[in-house]
């Protein structure tokens, strides 16, 4: 496990996108895993900036989301796939059909869940896997449990998570209250995973998660298992390990 805290989010971003963007430099063909949210846009913004310069290009990259809430049109404004089309994929030559993320409002859920893990197990190993980390500990929308699901699954949002996420809807009503997540299986099968925390709100759980037992009560206290993990915070949302 390696630990970096930095003093600013724009020090932050460029570390975790120098990671991501050093990675399709040496490999074209990587295949990456990315996550949504708040925390990852940073990095987003300077992979963009990257490309522009022609540092990178991803023509041959292929990526697979985390997660897609249940029941939103992919055009709609708070849909993981709209949020990729405007922070990362509308900016880069990365080709759509090698960018996957779960149907949301596919007829059979369970359906396209296998057939994401079917896409997956053909894409081989994911190289990176980006992580944000949720109130509770999740990671994806794998929510603490008695027990976690490997694969990718339909998962009931908890209160809090839908709480979490109120901010970007007009009210908590227009909440999903399910969402399609690649399992934790899948995600500690990745040959790194690059977890990103930001905010003083999120000390506590990242200490947690990193130091503490390892429990389904907390599904991203199974990232200390993984044999390269690397950890990037913000000044308070690190200072319980200082």
């Amino acid at each position: 496990m390696n630990l970096l805290t930095f003093d600013t989010h724009a020090k932050l971003h460029e570390s975790g996108a120098g990671i991501i963007t050093g990675l399709v430099q040496t490999n074209p063909r990587a295949v990456l895993g990315l996550a949504t949210g708040g925390t990852p846009i940073g990095i987003y913004e300077e992979i963009v900036k990257s490309y522009q310069r022609g540092v990178v290009r991803f023509r041959d990259t292929t990526t697979f989301n985390l997660d897609e809430y249940v029941g939103l049109p992919e055009d709609h404004a708070e849909s993981y796939r709209n949020y990729m089309n405007m922070h990362l994929f509308n900016h880069v030559d990365l080709p759509r059909a090698q960018a996957h993320i779960p149907d949301g409002n596919a007829a059979d859920a369970q359906a396209e869940c296998a057939h994401y893990d079917k896409l997956l197990e053909q894409a081989g190993q994911i190289d990176l896997q980006l992580l944000g980390l949720g109130h509770n500990g999740h990671i994806g929308f794998n929510e603490p449990d008695h027990a976690l699901i490997s694969g990718t699954h339909i998962v009931e949002l908890r209160e809090e998570t839908r709480k979490a996420n109120a901010r970007f809807f007009d009210s908590m009503e227009q909440v999903p209250s399910h969402a399609l997540t690649m399992g934790v299986g899948t995600i500690l099968k990745a040959k790194m995973i690059l977890l990103v925390v930001k905010g003083e709100d999120k000390a506590e759980i990242v200490h947690r998660a990193l130091t503490g037992p390892i429990t389904t009560d907390c599904p991203a206290s199974l990232l200390q298992t993984h044999p390269h993990l690397v950890v990037l915070m913000d000044s308070e949302a690190g200072r319980l390990f200082q």
